[in-house]
């Protein structure tokens, strides 16, 4: 008997594990043939479905345009509410109510075509159907006198109203209609019905059982309550009317046929209209916000506007979704207006912001996040810290509440430029006020009220008041007061006038100085100053000191001057009454020596040679005195006429021989003139040429040894005549110099010679009035020489000075 080999070897788990994949990868693969067919026959099944669906659906759309087209054609208008949030529709001919030209929404507005009465009552009528549920069948008279005939029914969840002319009823069905309205009020509303419109109602509803209680409240309800802060669910509804309030409606309502209509005001949010109308097993009501439209158009306007602003406004609900911003928002944060959208978070812009790296650099941006959020929980508006953007600006962020539901409102306002004004103010008046503690006045500055506006310390010290008065602004009367009681003598005196420049308002005032002398001794001078903006600038200046200089400067002064005309007469005096004495003396000593009185011996001649030398320096001496005299008082004048130069040095020689005479046959002096050949004609007053070569060759002598030598050199250059006096003595002291500049200077000297400073100063003076120079040099190895140029003509160069 024979055996395959597969079923020889037996089944084992190795043969087992081998054939696993096979059958995995066998079965896998069935199940995916069946579920792609099982797909395919879904998907194929969805199609016929839709495309049934859509058939379907083209059908019921094709009747209910027959339908619609149908009511269209009628001479009547029919509004139809489908579902609550959604407008109206209108079905119908709007000229079979309506004047020419106007569309069928304009049937609404019931007070544009209806008398007020019938108006209102059509308005109530509506109400009460799509609240109440109760239909209504009514009669209206048209402000063109026309009848009209509205009807009012339930359509589902919705409601219809029927408008149409009188004349196109059928007959009896006004009698018809006027008994199915008397019977509507009669049968109450279902009470569950009431409940599933009041439900499904945009405006705040609520439902009563028989007690009065509430015991349902619609989603507006609830948030109305919310928004008024009062604690509300669906097992125990707010009260938001009050119990008298509530009595009286109970006690209206006691006949069923009537309804009730009552105003009450909910906290901030505003005034509402209460309805309540009976049900089976209790009564139902809603509340009407009597200014709703005027603030939805007051709210549209109000978008415009804010959409218009400059400023940046962006106004995020509780939930703190935007709800509104403007270009400007979008402007400041460079944002793309296609990415904001309405309904974003906050946060979400902010983490966009700071992504972006536009907002200010925070090292804890969750915790400024958070500070920042708190804003939701503001009460009044806040203005929060500003913030410094990493491209330089800042921008300064107010926050306010946005209404009774929560909410924020955020304007922006970029202040870069507002911050740079007031540093740049703050730096301009830390220089005034660093400019003003620096000057040596006092200043105040009063406003138009009298109040100190500035001042510096300089004020405080030089009136003894106290700096803390000063810093709190004071009245011009507090500051009265206080100079009163630091300066009891006159301190009140002197403000008090000062007080009338303050107060006096008159536009044509004009400035007002002068100088106050105050009773202990100080001299201030005062200003006041009308400023453009019309405030009143005072400036004090402590002068006590310079002034006492002044004046002890004026009395030496006067002084000086005194004693100049004194000495001044006195000279002339002193040289006239000497001329006459020296005179005689002169005389006698010229008879003595002549021997007309008698032979003299040597030592006796000696003797009348020193009176005749001595009275001829003395004679020199008495004409210098009074030349200086002449040239000080501005009198001195020049006589200019040709002179011989050659004559002008011999005169001087002769002078200066009568002063320094040879004694015992000796020469005093050993005197050399060179004269050049061809000099320019000479132009000048001979008697003061005279004099100034006598005094330099005087000077000259005096300073010599006993026979030394001295040289005077004439020489003559362009327009000009040089004198050029030479000694082999000791150089001309310091002092003698300065006599060639400075008069007073050489009287002082202590090395001078006999007049010799006094000489020196005439030579200065006539050489300056002939419009020359002088020149001192020091010779080596010993002398001085003193250089005197002169114009050749000092008629013209006094004409010229």
């Amino acid at each position: 008997m024979s055996a395959s080999p597969a079923l020889a070897q037996g089944i084992t788990v190795t043969n087992v594990m081998g054939a696993a994949p096979v059958a995995i990868a066998f079965g896998a693969g069935a199940f995916g043939l069946l579920a792609m067919a099982v797909v395919r026959s879904m998907l194929r099944d969805g199609r016929m479905a839709r495309q049934r669906a859509a058939e379907q659906i083209a059908s019921l759309r094709a009747r209910v345009d027959e339908y619609e087209a149908l009511l269209s054609g009628g001479r009547e208008i029919i509004v139809l509410w489908a579902e609550t949030g959604e407008g109206p529709r209108f079905l119908g001919q709007a000229s079979a109510l309506l004047p020419p030209g106007r569309r069928a929404e304009a049937v609404l507005d019931f007070g544009s075509w209806l008398g007020e009465a019938d108006a209102d009552r059509i308005d109530r009528a509506i109400e009460t159907l799509r609240v109440g549920g109760r239909g209504f069948d009514m009669t209206l008279r048209a402000n063109d006198g026309r009848v009209v005939r509205a009807s009012g029914s339930l359509l589902g969840n919705g409601a219809a109203l029927r408008l149409r002319p009188a004349g196109t009823q059928p007959a009896g069905e006004i009698g018809s209609t006027a008994a199915t309205t008397s019977a509507a009020p009669q049968a109450a509303t279902d009470y569950s019905t009431a409940r599933t419109v009041l439900a499904s109602l945009g405006k705040p509803a609520f439902l009563r059982d028989s007690a009065g209680r509430l015991v349902f409240a619609n989603a507006a309800y609830h948030d109305l309550a919310r928004a008024l802060g009062r604690k509300t669910s669906d097992s125990q509804p707010a009260e938001l009317i009050d119990f008298g309030l509530l009595q009286r409606n109970r006690a209206v309502l006691g006949d069923a046929r009537k309804s009730q209509s009552t105003m009450v005001t909910l906290g901030e949010i505003g005034d509402f209209e209460v309805v309540d109308f009976p049900v089976n097993g209790g009564s139902a009501g809603y509340l009407h916000a009597r200014q709703d439209t005027a603030r939805e158009a007051g709210l549209s306007h109000l978008s415009a506007i804010i959409d218009a602003l400059a400023s940046p406004i962006a106004i995020f609900n509780a939930n703190r979704e935007l709800v509104q911003f403007n270009r400007a928002y979008c402007l400041l944060w460079d944002i793309d207006p296609n990415w904001l959208k309405l309904g974003m978070d906050e946060r979400a812009i902010l983490d966009k912001l700071r992504t972006d790296g536009k907002l200010p650099n925070e090292p804890d941006y969750q915790g400024w996040r958070a500070r920042h959020l708190a804003s939701y929980q503001l009460r009044v508006p806040k203005e929060l810290e500003p913030w410094h953007l990493p491209d330089g600006r800042s921008v300064q962020v107010i926050a306010a509440p946005a209404g009774p539901k929560g909410g924020v409102i955020y304007v922006f306002e970029d202040i870069t430029d507002q911050l740079n004004l007031k540093s740049q103010h703050k730096a301009v008046l830390d220089v005034q006020r660093s400019t003003l503690n620096a000057l040596s006045e006092a200043v105040a500055v009063y406003g138009t009220n009298g109040r100190l506006t500035l001042s510096n310390p300089k004020l405080s010290t030089l009136w003894k008041l106290p700096a803390n008065l000063l810093s709190d602004n004071p009245h011009i009367d507090q500051i009265a007061e206080a100079a009163a009681r630091a300066l009891p003598e006159d301190g009140a005196t002197i403000w008090r006038d000062l007080k009338r420049s303050i107060i006096d308002l008159n536009p044509t005032r004009s400035d007002r100085q002068g100088r106050i002398t105050r009773a202990d001794g100080k001299l201030i001078d005062y200003a006041v100053v009308r400023l453009p903006d019309g405030q009143t600038m005072m400036t004090f200046l402590d002068v006590t000191e310079s002034a006492n200089y002044q004046r002890v400067l004026k009395e030496r002064n006067e002084a000086l001057i005194t004693a100049d005309r004194l000495k001044d007469a006195f000279v002339q005096n002193v040289s006239y009454e000497l001329r006459s004495p020296l005179t005689n003396i002169i005389g006698f000593a010229d008879l003595l020596a002549s021997g007309a009185a008698g032979a003299l011996n040597e030592k006796q001649h000696s003797y009348t040679n020193y009176i005749r030398a001595s009275s001829a320096t003395l004679g020199v001496l008495i004409d210098n005195i009074l030349d200086l005299a002449t040239v000080d008082a501005g009198i001195a004048q020049l006589q200019p006429e040709p002179q011989d130069v050659v004559a002008l040095v011999d005169k001087a020689r002769a002078g200066l021989a009568a002063t320094f005479p040879d004694i015992d046959g000796e020469r005093s002096l050993n005197l050399k003139v060179v004269i050049e050949p061809d000099l320019p004609p000479f132009v000048a007053d001979g008697a003061r040429i005279i004099n100034v070569l006598y005094n330099l060759l005087s000077n000259a002598a005096r300073f010599s040894e006993p026979g030394g030598e001295v040289r005077l050199t004439v020489s003559g250059r362009t327009g000009r005549i040089q004198f050029i006096v030479e000694d082999e003595g000791a150089p001309m002291s310091e002092e003698m110099r300065i006599a060639l500049l400075d008069r007073n200077d050489a009287l002082s000297g202590a090395a001078r010679q006999r007049g010799a400073g006094l000489g020196l100063s005439i030579v200065r003076a006539f050489v300056n009035l002939h419009g020359g120079t002088i020149n001192v040099e020091r010779r080596e190895p010993r002398g001085t020489r003193v250089i005197v140029s002169l114009p050749s003509d000092a008629a013209m160069a006094g004409a010229a000075e």
